[in-house]
């Protein structure tokens, strides 16, 4: 299945990082929109400092000089929202705006802010984000490229917008204008140049996507760095299983789930089944129950429950677990587990009939068994 253009969306979002240069903006959007194939964002967004905000207001927003109301007049584009509210200052968890990251615990603040902007931009699925690292300084560059591999969808771009010689850095430059407009070299004050000969492009950079690696829970709220940073490495990970019975919880790909007796009793067969090498189990006859399965079944819960009441176990696991219940019991666990985790750990063979195993490997299984003085 192919991808919409970007272009085609209903929201198209173009976000950046500045600081003290805000004519990153101007010039990516004049090479997004004079590309051979345009990408017109219906809003803008940027992320800076508290003097990286005052500029980009003065400079862009105006009345005078306003590039890019200027820009927007010169080229004849449509209306883009952009005005202060979508300057997102950079702030401390306290809600502290940062005037600049000057050191390691200013430079994590930043990390989150972002990490938390491009979460939230991604989370609308109708919305296609071109992300540009060109301004601010390299970290939160660098944090915003980083932040979208972990968020990014098929929609999605990420960028850098390169600028001629001498009109790069030059502070006088926003974009190259469509009639004569003359400034000065950055370098040699006494030489006039011509703002329409400048040459402005994008490097396009491809980047891989971990989004389908993240954990619902840092998808759906908010996201930290260092979490969706070890979250997704965990997602890399050779999978483990560790199942403690006494706590009646799992641990797996980073995360901690605790279960009710039924589930667990459902998952510790299948995780000992896999440790003793037996084949994937097959899902019982919906007529005829199978009896050695609900065996297995009962030794479980009476292993994370001794003292359980006889009538918590169905009637017709005394003739066998049949088909009907098991599935039952496995729609309950896949559920108590969470989507991401029970396609992670439970592996039904991928066609009918369904056969069902853990997808870990045996050596990185762990059965915690209850200590013997623990109490029903």
């Amino acid at each position: 299945m192919n991808t919409p253009s970007p272009a085609s969306f209903r929201r198209r979002i173009l976000l950046a990082v500045t600081g003290l240069s805000p004519q990153v903006v101007t010039e990516t959007l004049y090479a997004l929109t004079q590309a051979d194939e345009p990408f017109v964002p219906s809003e803008i967004h940027l992320i800076t400092t508290v003097e990286g905000a005052e500029r980009a207001q003065l400079s862009l927003l105006s009345e005078h000089p306003g590039w890019f109301h200027r820009l927007r007049r010169d080229y004849g584009l449509p209306p883009i929202r952009f005005d202060a509210g979508n300057i997102h200052i950079l702030r401390t968890p306290a809600g502290a705006p940062l005037d600049d990251i000057r050191g390691p615990e200013d430079n994590l603040h930043a990390a989150d802010f972002i990490t938390e902007k491009v979460r939230e931009l991604s989370a609308d699925g109708s919305a296609a984000l071109h992300v540009s690292i060109a301004g601010g300084r390299k970290t939160m560059g660098f944090f915003l490229g980083y932040a979208l591999s972990l968020f990014g969808r098929p929609q999605d771009r990420l960028s850098h917008v390169l600028v001629s010689t001498p009109f790069e850095n030059n502070p006088d430059f926003f974009y190259p204008s469509p009639a004569e407009h003359i400034i000065y070299a950055e370098r040699d004050k006494s030489r006039p140049i011509d703002a329409r000969t400048a040459q402005v492009s994008l490097a396009n950079l491809p980047f891989v996507s971990l989004r389908h690696g993240l954990p619902a829970d840092l998808l759906d709220g908010s996201a930290r760095y260092v979490d969706t940073v070890s979250a997704a490495r965990a997602s890399f990970a050779p999978l483990t299983l560790s199942i403690d019975l006494a706590a009646r919880r799992i641990t797996a790909a980073g995360r901690t789930v605790s279960l009710p007796p039924a589930e667990l009793a459902l998952l510790t067969l299948l995780a000992r089944r896999t440790q003793n090498g037996d084949e994937p189990l097959p899902v019982p006859s919906k007529e005829v129950g199978d009896p050695e399965l609900a065996r297995q079944y009962r030794a479980e819960l009476s292993r994370i429950k001794p003292a359980a009441d006889p009538d918590e176990i169905p009637r017709n696991f005394r003739n066998g677990m049949d088909g009907d219940t098991f599935s039952q019991y496995m729609s309950k666990l896949r559920r108590s587990l969470g989507k991401p985790l029970a396609n992670s750990l439970i592996d039904d063979g991928g066609s009918r009939p369904r056969k069902y195993r853990i997808g870990v490997d045996p050596s990185g299984i762990t059965i915690i068994p209850p200590s013997r003085n623990r109490q029903a």
